[in-house]
């Protein structure tokens, strides 16, 4: 049986009192909210936090409301459970709601927070395995190491990104606030992430992630499609995100963006600009998922073989692109399920 290490725990009431004690001493603490991702890497001694800093007693922090001009703030320890049972996200931003209704289990999901999914871990078959067994090889790059055993000559650590909620999100154009003793900033979702494995946040050790905001999406369609081995829950293999906005049946505005491909969600920037003043054509679908087909290159670091997870990248852009059009998909979702088992 794995076991916890010892810790010290800090149960702060409030985000000012939370970033003080972050301020202390960063390098030796660790946030946890739902603990969903913490408390399993430490059993295995992937991180060894000396201090973990408690998110559940900051009620602030699990507030959605309006904000300015449409758009809408979302705490960041709003529980996966929380956003999947609003009635407002399901209809009016169903992309988000299908995403956080897709990420675990139920039971995961009362516990889980939307801030701790998008900080989630990179993953890999190297990494995630017991410290005995990461011993055994010598460990790897992106933990006492020194290798990245999925490709033995890479400079970086080429670990998965596994989060479903930040391709969504950046598909959305979302931002995120960060708190630290010496002030906030707003950072896009698209900056906050980097494409390394070990380094995957743009955030500070001393930051707090505070909330979700997310602009006016008015008159926008939005899809995500996930690929995972079990159809009721697991890690993302791959996914697409995608969000449009359309006048008279013609693109006006579009994001694709996919996950599970790379350290971190990418935006396709040529996908997206093909569709832009299009209608959504069988034809324009295609080259717009050629085009996101391009951009991903998944590693033999996960489920699955990586030459077929980069040809479903096609597929899950084109059913995702297919379902904002209006297509009936519910059949499609289950056949994907069935097909992987």
């Amino acid at each position: 049986m794995l076991r916890l290490p010892s810790f010290k725990y800090y149960a702060p009431a409030s985000v000012e009192e939370a970033v003080d004690i972050l301020g202390q001493s960063p390098e030796t603490m660790m946030i946890v909210a739902g603990g969903t991702d913490v408390l399993p890497n430490m059993k295995r001694g992937q991180w060894k936090p000396k201090t973990l800093v408690g998110l559940r007693g900051i009620r602030e922090l699990a507030v959605m409301m309006p904000g300015p001009g449409g758009s809408r703030i979302i705490g960041a320890g709003t529980t996966l459970s929380t956003l999947v049972g609003d009635e407002l996200l399901q209809k009016n931003v169903r992309g988000l709601w299908q995403a956080a209704a897709q990420v675990a289990t139920p039971h995961l999901r009362n516990m889980a927070t939307i801030g701790g999914n998008l900080c989630l871990d990179t993953r890999c078959t190297y990494y995630d395995q017991s410290e005995e067994w990461r011993k055994a090889i010598g460990y790897c790059m992106k933990k006492d190491g020194s290798t990245c055993w999925v490709a033995t000559s890479s400079k970086r650590c080429l670990a998965v990104s596994s989060t479903d909620t930040a391709p969504m999100l950046l598909a959305l154009g979302a931002k995120v606030t960060l708190v630290s003793a010496s002030g906030s900033r707003d950072v896009a979702v698209d900056d906050f992430y980097n494409n390394d494995g070990m380094s995957y946040l743009t955030k500070r050790a001393d930051e707090l992630l505070t909330s979700v905001s997310l602009p006016n999406l008015r008159g926008w369609t939005t899809s995500y499609w996930k690929l995972r081995r079990r159809g009721s829950f697991d890690f993302p293999v791959g996914a697409a995100a995608i969000a449009l906005k359309l006048d008279g049946g013609v693109v006006e505005h579009a994001r694709i963006a996919l996950g599970a491909v790379a350290s971190r969600p990418l935006l396709s920037e040529k996908a997206s600009a093909l569709l832009i003043g299009q209608k959504l054509t069988d034809e324009a679908i295609a080259a717009a998922a050629a085009a996101a087909y391009d951009i991903a290159k998944p590693m033999d670091n996960t489920d699955f073989e990586l030459v077929w997870r980069k040809k479903m990248v096609k597929s899950l852009v084109t059913s995702a692109l297919r379902e904002a059009r209006g297509d009936d998909m519910r059949a499609k979702r289950l056949s994907l399920a069935r097909q992987i088992l």
